[in-house]
């Protein structure tokens, strides 16, 4: 007989101020199976728990309703509470009539009449609970981490300083991202590279850290404690072991053509190359759509002059599978491309830039080694605008409609650097709003305007028209004088939006990870839990996760790496007992359950059953991995005879709240 208590929440006025709490509490009270009902201000306060264990104590109850906020908040608590009392933590079923009821509705009587519905659903599917005990999973004591950026890297050191071994998989040649193409950091003007540079030899060095450069994540199976991850390593034609990174090679390469990525294109580099003086591993990679003896098997100038005999042409691409048990993706941005943006003159002109590309020109290790020049003519420009948010806060279909967060304060950096070194050049900049959300970032943003004498000009740019002299035609709007301004310019500067990276997509698929329309990953609470993917065992690391600067990058990478830390830590894991399991009488074996399977939790296997007549037949069956299984519920859907089912949501629970809501 069950014996079902329900307790009313009325989370101060989130849920009382549109949901008559009292009026649910007694509604509830008449539902077949309630023994007790009541209300409280705060029940998952310390005094309200104290209410449900003494309540499942005196009524000896058998399960639990508990009618408050989403179970993403309070569910572990209030089993957690259910459990000291004695009563199975799967007894227990959240009614969400905060979310889905209070904060949607305006009307009293139209929220209290749901959240009744509401109720009477999570009293049906409770009568039908049974109580589940959780197994245990091993945890592997290694981490991986996706994108060797600045992100990575941080997440990478901290893992290891905690003693556990951590593997980072990064797509380019060397570890370092997008902050090995910075000049300055803001807001203290500290040199990149010197920031940047040891943290990239730290890695190389400590031994709990294995870096795989130049590779990507292909495959990624398991769960949460034990996932079986496949890393393709391309081949670089170059022997890791062998290649001493003296850059013989890449000085006598006949093929001095090979547009130079890491410079954004400004200037050449060979097809055999190292990408920058600092590069970890400083292992030379050879570039296949641009080297002459991969395509036609004429040259080897480069083999020939390596004394190490690291250059292997024969080289493929090979694959490696390893075992981790935490997961953190760190997978960085890019700007945007500007194709679309016609307006600036991007195509049509080499003296409209990005900010980035603007970073490699100042920089000392870029194409001009540190002066600023004029792409077009190699001069030096005078008069300099900056364009912010293009691409950024955009209703036009062309661009992102959230803010990049870091261009505001990356362009104040750029126009004091230019006025401080040269005084000569004057630096207009036209914005919509500056927005300077962080520790002494506003201070930085007045000093360009009182200290360097930066214009600052609220107001759009709406075209950019290269002239015959070789200037460039700013048109804009000066909103606070309302006139319309004409600024004869030498060089122009996009501060073009950012995105995440172009492999973020096909990557949170693998992981079956979550993700937001822009591609960022999703975290499983913005508030609570802003590191972690819904997905157990992933985690997020830095701008992947949206756009954040490098500060709060850093921070989060620490954030990240001691929530691995905490996992890796254990040596067993509490598995979800919600999990699928197969009845071997109705199953057919059709194997549609395990095709759709995200997991592999899901293999067949034939067994002997008896027929008719006491003869024996052999049918091919499903059967489930608890360990493995994350209890999605894809193969209960999928399945066409009825046979896969999932503990605590079974087909017959579903269907009674089903009808619950529509008696």
């Amino acid at each position: 007989m069950q014996r079902i208590g329900v307790f009313v929440c009325h989370c101060g006025t989130n849920i009382a101020g549109t949901v008559d709490v009292k009026a649910v509490a007694e509604a509830l009270k008449s539902e077949p199976g309630v023994v007790f009902s009541t209300e409280y201000q705060y029940m998952c306060s310390e005094a309200g728990q104290n209410i449900i264990k003494n309540a499942i104590r005196e009524h000896q109850l058998t399960g639990v309703v508990i009618c408050s906020c989403s179970p993403r908040m309070h569910e572990a608590t209030f089993r957690k509470t259910a459990s000291a009392a004695g009563l199975n933590p799967y007894m227990v079923e959240i009614a969400n009539i905060r979310e889905q009821v209070s904060w949607i509705h305006k009307d009293m009587k139209a929220g209290t009449e749901k959240a009744i519905i509401l109720g009477r659903a999570a009293i049906a599917k409770v009568s039908l609970n049974a109580p589940l005990i959780p197994g245990e999973s091993p945890v592997v004591k290694r981490a991986l981490v996706i994108g060797g950026g600045i992100a990575g890297i941080q997440t990478a050191l901290d893992i290891a300083d905690a003693g556990f071994e951590v593997d980072i998989v990064e797509k380019e040649p060397t570890i370092g991202g997008k902050m090995t193409q910075l000049d300055k950091t803001f807001p203290t003007l500290d040199c990149a590279a010197c920031i940047l540079t040891p943290k990239m030899v730290d890695c190389a060095q400590n031994e709990k850290i294995r870096i795989y450069s130049y590779s990507e994540v292909s495959e990624v199976k398991g769960f949460v404690g034990n996932f079986t991850v496949t890393i393709k390593k391309k081949a670089r034609y170059v022997d890791e072991l062998k290649c001493t990174g003296c850059g013989e090679c890449t000085e006598k390469c006949p093929q001095k053509k090979v547009p130079n990525a890491f410079n954004l294109g400004l200037d050449n580099r060979r097809a055999i190359y190292i990408p920058f003086a600092q590069a970890v591993p400083k292992v030379a990679t050879i570039d296949a759509d641009y080297c002459n003896m991969l395509k036609n098997g004429k040259c080897g100038v480069c083999a020939k002059v390596c004394g190490a005999g690291a250059i292997d042409y024969k080289q493929k691409d090979s694959f490696i599978e390893e075992r981790y048990g935490a997961i953190v993706v760190a997978t960085g941005f890019n700007p945007i491309k500007l194709d679309a943006y016609e307006e600036y003159g991007y195509k049509q002109s080499k003296d409209v830039i990005t900010s980035l590309e603007l970073e490699r020109l100042m920089n000392a290790a870029g194409p001009n080694g540190g002066t600023l020049l004029r792409p077009s003519d190699k001069t030096h420009p005078h008069t300099i605008v900056f364009v912010q948010c293009v691409g950024s806060r955009c209703d036009d279909g062309k661009g992102k409609s959230y803010c990049s967060k870091i261009c505001c304060m990356y362009t104040a950096k750029h126009a004091m650097l230019i006025r401080e070194k040269y005084p000569d050049t004057e630096v207009y900049v036209f914005y919509i709003d500056v927005r300077t959300p962080g520790k002494n970032f506003d201070e930085f943003y007045r000093r360009a305007v009182e200290e360097y004498g930066v214009h600052y000009i609220k107001g759009m740019v709406g075209k950019v028209a290269p002239q015959p002299d070789g200037k460039l035609l700013v048109q804009g709007s000066d909103l606070l004088a309302d006139e319309q301004l004409r600024v004869e310019a030498d060089l122009v500067v996009l501060a073009a939006a950012i995105e995440p990276d172009k492999t973020a997509r096909s990557l949170g698929t693998m992981l079956t990870a979550s993700m937001d329309t822009n591609d960022f990953f999703t975290e499983a609470h913005p508030k609570l839990r802003p590191v972690e993917s819904p997905t157990a065992g992933i985690f997020l690391s830095g701008v992947c996760q949206g756009p954040k600067d490098i500060p709060e990058t850093v921070s989060q990478a620490g954030a990240a790496a001691s929530k691995v830390i905490g996992l890796l830590a254990k040596d067993k894991l509490t598995c979800n007992p919600c999990v699928a399991h197969s009845d071997e009488m109705l199953c057919n074996g059709c194997s549609a359950c395990e095709k759709v399977c995200p997991y592999g939790a899901i293999t067949y296997s034939d067994k002997e059953f008896r027929g008719p007549n006491r003869t024996t037949l052999i049918r091919r069956v499903a059967s489930v991995n608890d360990a493995v299984c994350q209890g999605c519920g894809a193969c209960t859907v999928a399945c066409p005879s009825g046979a896969m089912d999932l503990k605590g949501f079974s087909n017959s629970q579903i269907m009674a709240e089903v009808d619950a809501i529509c008696k």
